[in-house]
């Protein structure tokens, strides 16, 4: 049982505190007046760039971060509940498929930010890791996951103003990318 609350101890530390620097670079941000989103992502411009490793931290209002905090913690814990060491490739793949994407894609002299990129890899991975894996476990966390929270990939279709559907397909591509370089395929025993 110490083994159990001592994992759960590690993934609420790690989940907690990733969140904590997202509401704290949120405040930092407030009283500087906002100069901090201009570390998003801007698309085909090479300042831009940086915006791989900034934008998933930066947020423009309290309803945008409010909005990320929840799926954060929710599609973070579970892939963590699938394997704690994919977290941090996970997370990787997201940012990286996300900035990537929105940087080709997006509209010219345009800012990105948020950590929906990142959370549409933590949809993309959970998604495809059964299918991917071909365990049990995984299966059922990737219908899980589908039923819960699968109508989240419609926000990877161009639609409203201000959100960055690049980001999305890019941080969902990230996370299919993640489920297939991270499975561990189940044997079967082979017949004789």
């Amino acid at each position: 049982m110490t083994s159990v609350t001592s994992v759960l101890k590690t993934q609420a530390l790690v989940l907690g505190g990733t969140l904590a620097v997202f509401w704290a670079v949120f405040l930092v941000n407030t009283v500087l007046g906002g100069s901090l989103l201009t570390l998003g992502v801007i698309p085909r411009a090479m300042i831009g760039l940086r915006g791989i490793l900034f934008a998933p931290f930066l947020h423009g209002s309290l309803n945008h971060l409010v909005a990320n905090s929840i799926p954060f913690l929710a599609l973070g814990w579970m892939v963590m509940l699938r394997d704690e060491r994919h977290f941090i490739p996970v997370t990787l793949a997201g940012m990286i498929g996300s900035g990537i994407t929105t940087w080709l894609l997006g509209a010219p002299g345009s800012v990105h930010i948020g950590a929906s990129g990142v959370i549409f890899g933590y949809l993309g991975f959970l998604m495809l890791t059964g299918w991917y894996t071909r365990s049990f476990i995984s299966i059922l966390l990737s219908v899980i996951v589908t039923l819960f929270w699968g109508s989240l990939v419609f926000g990877i279709m161009p639609g409203e103003p201000g959100i960055s559907w690049q980001s999305h397909i890019g941080g969902f591509l990230g996370g299919v990318f993640a489920a297939r370089a991270l499975r561990t395929p189940q044997r079967l025993p082979s017949a004789t």
